[in-house]
């Protein structure tokens, strides 16, 4: 009886291709091994990986080693993966799993790299030096610098080592710069010719990208050359290394690169996810493609205020005539009355023509709330945030916040709404509560730098600078505002404007969710929902 069982686990795809290299790879790893090896996929496909472990573990195996089927160590060999190795061995407490390293920078894959790289040169058919070739190396792209850092590194040493007289390197998912901007970036370099090697392991949807890409490349720039390697695909150099990880595994020898690991240090950047915890995010698409019968959709509930919540707005509906405020932003105000406990508040807000409908489609769409200090973002509905998947974002207390405080000589809060503006660009909302000297930053960079955020709530409290802040902010005409005249307002004003936003989010997907029986074309924007009740 072999010692242990080996379960590659692949990333899954809807591109049928790709499940078919990884079964040949699978076939060449049995072919290499005396250790059987099976597989499981992470998500579309099926088996699924805790099918595909249980499976060795119910045939008697008492010893199975889970190898993450990625190239580089990012999200999902550090967390996904994990996870799932946890939950089985917990549900089999008298085996042992085993979790192997992902591939990482290898000498046997530089060499597929390499063979890959003279194929594409070979059917050419003109000879052109490697000297006046540009390598472009496209990788999958992640939220893990450290992974993407690899693709630098991986490109570096195939430059150097093969001779290349230049090297860009691109994405073609997540990270930046995305496969056409790396291919305009080599074309400018003036290289006779660039060779373009998609670093995947298997053929799917970011390939077929990449080669789409090239095709678009050639074509506008007719006079270069611009070759397509093929990815590494079912080699049999890439079966042994995962077969050698597998090994590790079992021997308790897996390494992984901590040194750099975001989960595991304060890495420049990504200070915060230090100790997140690993919760697997796939179980939505986990074995779709073998599913029967669709996935239910989340059923959404209307917003539900507690009973006293709910008496108190009975009471504010009734302290004035609301007719005269906008209904568009009528319940904003009688919010904003509640956290304040005062109805004369409501006239002196300000909120510009679709400044709530521009809010509700940006938390939608998934764009963050950037916040200038911490309490804002306590006075965030905790229940409606991680119902909705709500980013939150303070970089208040960040160190590269007291880096510029001490270099640019401005406040720590501006130094935060900076930082906004470079790591979120347009993709964001603003909820300043405290500090009039975000609101100058942000206004600032709205007009110097054309920062186009979804929405400014500018509401902060106090008496130096604030009533000046918050009348440039409401004659800023570039972004939708939500502002208010005078001394009044705070962090929980800016918060309950956010609860706004994402109470007629909630409400809106429960809309959707009751037409979607009678109207097909029933979406979660189609109409407001839910103010009449509150108002």
């Amino acid at each position: 009886m072999s010692a242990y069982r080996v379960v590659l686990a692949g990333h899954g795809s809807r591109d049928p291709s790709s499940m078919a290299e990884l079964e040949t790879l699978v076939g060449h790893m049995n072919d290499l091994s005396a250790e059987p090896v099976g597989y499981g996929y992470l998500e579309f496909a099926t088996p699924t990986i805790d099918v595909a472990v249980r499976t060795q573990l119910e045939a008697g195996a008492q010893d199975v080693v889970v190898v993450p089927g990625v190239l580089l160590a990012a999200t999902h060999a550090k967390n996904d993966l994990p996870s799932e190795v946890q939950a089985l061995q917990r549900e089999f407490p008298a085996a042992r799993v085993h979790y192997a390293a992902a591939m990482d920078l290898h000498p046997l894959l530089l060499q597929v790299c390499r063979e890959r790289l003279v194929e594409a040169e070979a059917a050419s058919g003109r000879t052109v030096a490697r000297a006046r070739t540009c390598l472009l190396v496209v990788g999958r792209g992640t939220t893990d610098p450290d992974a993407n850092g690899d693709v630098y590194k991986l490109t570096r040493m195939l430059e150097e080592g093969l001779g290349y007289g230049g090297s860009v390197v691109c994405f073609s998912g997540t990270a930046s710069p995305r496969v056409d901007e790396g291919l305009k970036r080599a074309a400018r370099l003036g290289f006779e010719r660039v060779v373009v090697l998609p670093y995947f392991l298997f053929d799917g949807v970011l390939v077929k990208r990449v080669q789409a890409a090239v095709h678009a490349a050639r074509e506008r720039h007719p006079d270069l050359e611009v070759l397509a390697s093929a990815h590494l695909g079912p080699h049999r150099d890439v079966a042994r290394v995962f077969l050698e990880r597998a090994r590790e595994g079992f021997e308790g020898r897996a390494h992984m690169n901590c040194s750099l690991c975001k989960y595991r240090v304060a890495v420049v950047g990504y200070e915060s996810q230090v100790g997140e915890a690993q919760v697997s995010h796939h179980a939505a698409v986990r074995g779709l493609a073998g599913r029967a019968e669709p996935v239910p959709a989340k059923r959404w509930e209307r917003y539900v205020p507690h009973p006293i919540e709910a008496e108190s707005f009975e009471i504010i509906a009734a302290a004035r005539d609301w007719s005269t405020v906008p209904a568009e932003w009528r319940y904003l105000a009688q919010r904003l009355v509640h956290t304040s406990g005062n109805v004369d508040i409501v006239e002196d807000l300000y909120v510009s023509p679709g400044a709530v409908e521009a809010g509700v489609r940006a938390v939608l769409a998934g764009k963050t709330v950037v916040t200038d200090v911490t309490m804002v973002q306590s006075g965030l509905k905790r229940e409606l945030v991680n119902e909705l998947g709500v980013r939150v974002w303070c970089g208040v207390h960040d160190k590269e916040s007291f880096l510029l405080q001490r270099e640019e000589g401005i406040t720590r809060s501006a130094a935060g709404i900076r930082r906004a503006w470079q790591k979120f660009g347009n993709d964001c909302i603003l909820a300043i509560g405290d500090a009039p000297t975000a609101i100058a930053e942000a206004v600032r960079l709205i007009r110097e730098q054309r920062w186009r955020p979804a929405l400014v709530i500018g509401l902060p409290v106090g008496f130096v600078g604030t009533r000046e802040t918050k009348a440039t902010l409401r004659a800023c005409l570039q972004v939708p505002r939500v502002t208010n005249a005078g001394t009044l307002g705070g962090s929980p004003w800016a918060s309950s404007v956010v609860n706004v936003l994402m109470i007629e989010v909630k409400n809106r997907l429960a809309q959707a969710g009751e037409l979607a029986g009678s109207s097909p074309d029933a979406l979660p924007g189609a109409a407001p929902a839910g103010r009449d009740a509150a108002s």
